[in-house]
């Protein structure tokens, strides 16, 4: 079991939904500091409490370890932790007999080179960005996808996201939402300065590369909310589909569409 550190709600559920947990199943750690190195080969679930940023902060801790996530909904909005605490009491004894499907996420990789040499990597769940900074000028970044120029963008960033991160920072940008099991990349330029800039759906296996014409000091490139780096003159952005995935399990009752009916208020009349 993982859970946000210092959420009193988290703290809460977990105290309310341990004893149901341990009645199907052992419970073989607790880890309220996103501290647990996943170093036991036996471990066949993780049980997440908390919202997306959760979610995410569990995948940096898995680093590319396939043990499937299950996330329970202790914050606000939760695309990716999308069951919550009284949908989890009802369908865990199912779970645990086997009432469940493993989805496996696309993740990307992203690495830093700088004259030459790779001087950082990460994986990528929801997006990759490269984001300016003051004094908040329009940024000249150039894409190329397989080696290939596509366009320089004017823009204030540029936004390269996954399917399950296209509701995330792609979507407010004014990106499309990607069903999660597409194997592509959505483009998106974040305030463009040319109308005819639209974002773009891709193949999850082509190569991108971004450059930035001219950084200026806080110039940086954002990996699931976190500054990976600043960006220096000649640095090259490059993100690619990595061999890892990020597994989730999908109970009885949860979809796509139900999430966003829920999530976004798609329930209209219904």
């Amino acid at each position: 079991m993982i859970g946000a550190p210092d959420r009193e709600r988290v703290r809460s559920e977990a105290i309310r939904l341990r004893p149901l947990i341990a009645q199907h199943a052992e419970i073989v750690a607790e880890d309220f500091h996103f501290e647990y190195g996943f170093d036991d080969p036996d471990i066949d679930l993780v049980i997440v409490l908390g919202g997306d940023g959760s979610i995410l902060q569990t995948a940096r801790q898995l680093a590319g370890k396939k043990i499937p996530v299950l996330g329970i909904n202790c914050g606000n909005l939760g695309f990716l932790a999308a069951l919550s605490p009284d949908d989890f009491l009802e369908v865990w004894p199912r779970v645990c007999c086997g009432a469940f499907k493993v989805i496996d996420h696309l993740m990307l990789e992203v690495s830093l080179i700088r004259d030459g040499e790779t001087i950082c990597q990460q994986l990528v769940l929801n997006e990759v960005a490269v984001l300016g900074g003051p004094p908040y000028q329009i940024l000249g970044i150039d894409l190329f996808a397989d080696g290939n120029l596509a366009t320089r963008y004017r823009c204030d960033g540029l936004i390269l996201a996954t399917p399950v991160g296209s509701t995330a920072h792609n979507l407010s940008a004014g990106g499309p939402i990607l069903r999660r099991n597409l194997q592509a990349v959505v483009i998106s330029p974040i305030s463009p300065h040319t109308l005819t800039y639209r974002p773009l759906v891709d193949s999850a296996d082509t190569v991108f590369e971004l450059t930035v014409s001219e950084p200026n000091a806080s110039t940086s490139v954002v990996v699931d909310g976190r500054i990976l780096s600043q960006l220096l003159p000649g640095d090259r952005v490059q993100v690619q589909r990595s061999d890892s995935t990020f597994e989730m399990l999908s109970v009885p009752g949860q979809n796509d569409y139900r999430t966003l009916r829920e999530k976004l208020g798609w329930g209209g009349s219904l």
